[in-house]
């Protein structure tokens, strides 16, 4: 399996399970506890998570440019 090919469903995972922090954060309950943590904390993970899943698909995006061209990393 191409890298490329890992490294796209690594990030949408990634983005999958930011999706779902962010979702239950601003769905949760009222005792402000998201998943162990409070729900701010839990807004900034879905935050880093999201950014994460971005950069991911970036460099997915650049390795399969570099795999037309031949070139492995």
């Amino acid at each position: 399996m191409k890298i490329s090919k890992v490294m796209h469903v690594s990030s949408v995972m990634v983005g999958f399970a930011g999706v779902i922090t962010f979702v239950s954060a601003v769905l949760g309950g009222a005792d402000n506890i998201v998943f162990g943590v409070t729900k701010t904390d839990a807004l900034a993970c879905a935050a880093i998570l999201i950014l994460i899943a971005t950069w991911a698909q970036i460099g997915t995006i650049h390795h399969m440019m570099l795999e037309k061209h031949g070139e492995i990393i």
